[in-house]
Formats: C-alpha cells, sequence, structure tokens
C-alpha cells in the first residue's frame, strides 16, 4: 500500500481535523492538506516531468510546506529524499548527486544554500515552498495516489558512516507501514484529534512519527522558530491536545531543567518517546518526578528505522519493580514485529547477560544502501541488520546498549562522524594527524573534540582550524575543543587508540 493512503483515509474520515498546526495556529484541515498535495504530485510527475520511483530532496526546516512536499511524493510515486537543513552546501550537494534527485523541494531561507548545491551536484530542478509555481501546483487538479507496490522505495535515509560518504538507507512502503504499526503495538496509542509537537528535525527521527500521527489524523505542530526551544514548547501544550513530542535525551534534560518547567501547564501533554542515545538514569529520574509516567523510550537505526526495541510509559513508571532501576538503564525489549539476537564476530549467539553485537531481522530493516551493494551484503549478511552496536540482554529480554557503533558521536540529538570532520581538518597544510571523539557534556551529551599532531614547525590556532571546518562541514560538527599533543596512542597495529583519548578527556572531568 502506498503511504500516500494514510492522508487520504484521514482526509475522508477526518476532513475538517487540523493537519497543520504553525505554533498555535490552524495551518490546513485534512481535506485541504490532501487536496492541495494530489496537486503537487501532479505538478511534480506532469510540469517536472518526473517519473515513477524517481528521487525527491525535501530540504526544509520544520515548516508547514514539509507534510504538502513528503505527501507529494508518495502520492506521485516518487522516494522522498529528506535533508538534513544544518548540513554544509558540499553535503547537501553529494547526497542530490548520489541519490540522482530529479528535484528539491525546499522552503525560501534554503533556496540559495540549495541553489548552490545542485550547480555542485549538476542535479535537480528547484521548487520553492510558496512560490507562484509550488502554489500554482498545489491549487491544480490532482488524481488518487499512485499505486505502489510494498517494496517500492519510498525514503531514502541519509546515515554517515566513519569510513567516508554518507550511506544512503533504502526504506519502502512496507518498511514504514510495518514502523507504523509497532508505534501503536509498542510504543503509544493515538485517537483523532491528538497533536505531535515537532521540536526535532523532520528530516530524521520526528519525521518518521508523522506517519502514525497521520494513519489517525492526529495534527502536526510546527513550533515557529522551526526546532527545539523549551520556552516555546511550553508555551503551545495548553493550545493543543495530546501532545506528543519525539526528543532527543538531551533535549528531554533541557526540558526537564528548563526554569518554566515546574510552573508550565502540561496537562495536555501525552507523551515524550525520546531516542537517538540511551539516557542517562539521574536525567530519566529527574524527568519522570517532572513529568509524571509520560516518558517511552525507543530504539532503532536508519536501518531499521525507529523500531528494534522500546520502554514503555508503563516501564518507566513501575517504580515498585525490582529491576525498575536496570529497566531504565536499558532501551526495553525488542518490538512486536522485530527479531533480537546477540551475536559474536562469528555472528554465533550470545548467553544471556553476555555482550554481544546486536541483529535484527524484521519487516522494519531496509532493503539495503542505495547504490552500495558491497555495504548491503556485509551489513544484511544472513538475512540479519548488522547493527554495529554492542548491547546485552537479561533474562528477560531487556536491552542494555554496552557502546555505541563506530565511535559515532551524539550531540544533541545529532549525529556526528569523527572521520568527516577528521578529513576537515587533514586539509590543512599543517596537520599531520587528527583524531576525533566525542567529550562528554552535562548539556549535549557529547561534544566534538579534536586531538591535533602538528607537522614540525606548524601551529595551527583555534581559529583557523574553525575556519577550516565551516569551509567544509555543517557548523553543528565542527569541534569545540583542540588539543595539539605529539603524538596520538596507538597499538600495535598502528591504529590510533580512541577509547585512550576519550578516557583522557573523562578523567579530565572528574
Amino acid at each position: 500500500m502506498n503511504l500516500a493512503h494514510l492522508l487520504a483515509r484521514a482526509a475522508r474520515l477526518h476532513p475538517a481535523r487540523t493537519a497543520v498546526a504553525l505554533g498555535a495556529a490552524p495551518v490546513l484541515d485534512h481535506a485541504a492538506l490532501a487536496r492541495r498535495t494530489a496537486g503537487l504530485a501532479a505538478g511534480l510527475r506532469g510540469r517536472l516531468g518526473l517519473a515513477q520511483g524517481d528521487r525527491v530532496a525535501i530540504l526544509m526546516q520544520n515548516h508547514p510546506a514539509y507534510l504538502e512536499a513528503l505527501f507529494a511524493c508518495w502520492w506521485a510515486g516518487l522516494a522522498a529524499v529528506p535533508i538534513n537543513a544544518k548540513l554544509h552546501a558540499r553535503e547537501i550537494g553529494y547526497i542530490l548527486g548520489h541519490s540522482e534527485a530529479g528535484a528539491c523541494l525546499v522552503t525560501d531561507d534554503l533556496a540559495e544554500t540549495a541553489a548552490d548545491a545542485a550547480r555542485d551536484a549538476e542535479a535537480a530542478a528547484i521548487l520553492i515552498a510558496g512560490s507562484k509555481d509550488w502554489e500554482g501546483f498545489c491549487a491544480a487538479e490532482g488524481s488518487d495516489p499512485a499505486e505502489a507496490a510494498p517494496g517500492d522505495l519510498a525514503w531514502l535515509f541519509y546515515t554517515s558512516g566513519t569510513t567516508g560518504r554518507p550511506k544512503g538507507a533504502m526504506l519502502t512502503h512496507r518498511n514504514l507501514l510495518a514502523m507504523t504499526a509497532c508505534y501503536f503495538m509498542d510504543v503509544d496509542m493515538i485517537a483523532p484529534g491528538d497533536s505531535i509537537l515537532h521540536a526535532g528535525p523532520l528530516s530524521h527521527g520526528s519525521g518518521l512519527y508523522i506517519l502514525p500521527h497521520m494513519a489517525k489524523a492526529a495534527t502536526q505542530v510546527m513550533p515557529e522558530s522551526g526546532g527545539f526551544d523549551p520556552a516555546e514548547i511550553f508555551s503551545l501544550l495548553p493550545s493543543h491536545r495530546g501532545v506528543t513530542i519525539f526528543a532527543a535525551p538531551t533535549m528531554v534534560h533541557r526540558l526537564a531543567e528548563s526554569p518554566l518547567a515546574g510552573s508550565a501547564d502540561t496537562a495536555s501533554l501525552k507523551t515524550i518517546v525520546y531516542g537517538g542515545a540511551p539516557m542517562y538514569l539521574g536525567d530519566c529520574r529527574r524527568a519522570l518526578a517532572m513529568f509524571g509516567g509520560k516518558l517511552a523510550q525507543i530504539y532503532g537505526q536508519g536501518e531499521s528505522p525507529m523500531t528494534i526495541t522500546a520502554l514503555t510509559k508503563a516501564d518507566h513508571a513501575d517504580r515498585h519493580h525490582p529491576r525498575h532501576e536496570a529497566r531504565l538503564s536499558s532501551v526495553g525489549v525488542a518490538q512486536t514485529l522485530v527479531e533480537l539476537c546477540l551475536a559474536d564476530a562469528e555472528d554465533r549467539p550470545v548467553a544471556v547477560g553476555e555482550p554481544g553485537e546486536i541483529l535484527v531481522r524484521s519487516e522494519t530493516v531496509m532493503a539495503g544502501y542505495w547504490r552500495d551493494p558491497e555495504s548491503t551484503a556485509a551489513t544484511l549478511r544472513g538475512g540479519w541488520l548488522h547493527t554495529g552496536d554492542v548491547g546485552r540482554l537479561d533474562d528477560e529480554g531487556f536491552l542494555t546498549l554496552m557502546d555505541r557503533s563506530k565511535d559515532l558521536i551524539i550531540s544533541g540529538g545529532a549525529n556526528i562522524y569523527p572521520r568527516e570532520v577528521e578529513e576537515a581538518l587533514l586539509a590543512h597544510d599543517g596537520i599531520a594527524e587528527v583524531s576525533v571523539v566525542g567529550r562528554p557534556d552535562p548539556d549535549w551529551g557529547e561534544t566534538v573534540f579534536a586531538f591535533i599532531v602538528p607537522k614540525p614547525g606548524a601551529e595551527p590556532s583555534p581559529e583557523e582550524l574553525d575556519r577550516l571546518c565551516l569551509e567544509r562541514i555543517a557548523r553543528f560538527k565542527r569541534p569545540k575543543g583542540y588539543r595539539i599533543l605529539d603524538t596520538l596512542p596507538k597499538n600495535n597495529y598502528g591504529k590510533t587508540l580512541k577509547t585512550a583519548l576519550r578516557k583522557r578527556l573523562a578523567d579530565e572531568n572528574m
């Protein structure tokens, strides 16, 4: 089934219910959203000449037009390629070129960035939300959603790796419908008239949760700031009903620590779903004390979107359970449609309580990586998704994460891969070696920190290195600190020991 049918069904059953709001103000009901989406879809196919299965990039901050863009892709039988709006133009250009996007749908504030990126990539016609062409498309007559097979590409999810360029996880209509079903079975229930407040980027987790909320004709609320601001969130809660927020643990921490939290009216806050990194136990306790039993946790990856394990609101609230603390430190149990296995380096299952790589088999698991058969074969070998994450299962099936894969840094909920930062810094003529790691931070979870070995006679300054990074990578990936070393710690094979560097930083913070 085409994912666009979720919108078509909501428009048929609940035409007058608000589909999209900007801040406290309604923007479109479901009937109007479906009508405009159908017209935009017809324009993408007819006027822009896109064919079934073509890819369409979406480069927007959180904005009401995001809903039109995303569902128009599916309505037209196209695949959406949501792009993180914080990326550098060069990074955006790579994704446009690699995905072979035939169009890029943007908001006005990102039109110039998109033009630069498309020029570098020699790709993608640009269509600006709210422009004369956009409004003309949306006002035109549309047709029913295109036919789509369950295995057709729906969302090309670009997730970086530590060994080079980002990889595009191919998420099908089947994958995302299975994710939606798991949300209702394992995370939370939604009623018509409920809402989701999109404080996180729609290009990632919060955007994926558009789908279960569309399935129940809930309201998709876009903050006027376009992002996460605790004061704005607290001010918006009384204006909406049954509010869900998807948040990184650092965002939950900032909400709970906000001076407004104690006096804010949170009666309409129904659920905070957190994920993207494990929650520190102390932060989880403080959030439970502040918001009550409204927390749920998910563990997933772009390759199995939002769907590997879940820790329910009931698990969070069950303070009298003898393993309550252990459960709060875990990421919950395998979701209903997911098979979970922990394995050793030879893919042999390990015993309960023993550490192993987390393997996943499910209808939610991606079809593979776009134009990358070697990585696909390695990651999906034996029919299991090899997450690269190390965990431990207890005898009740609760999974505790022990380490994140491949030195990933998670700062404020954003994934940052050291290799990208290292390559940017190595463009400096005075740097011989560099190693980038995450430094623990009470507000952001981690910040980026770079250890640098300069070439003889060179003395690169932090200001020079900042400028170099800003020319090549997104601002949020730039190191927040630098340390000059004579040598990097290495093992007998010459591999840099990042564990030793992380320990050095941790010891300094004690």
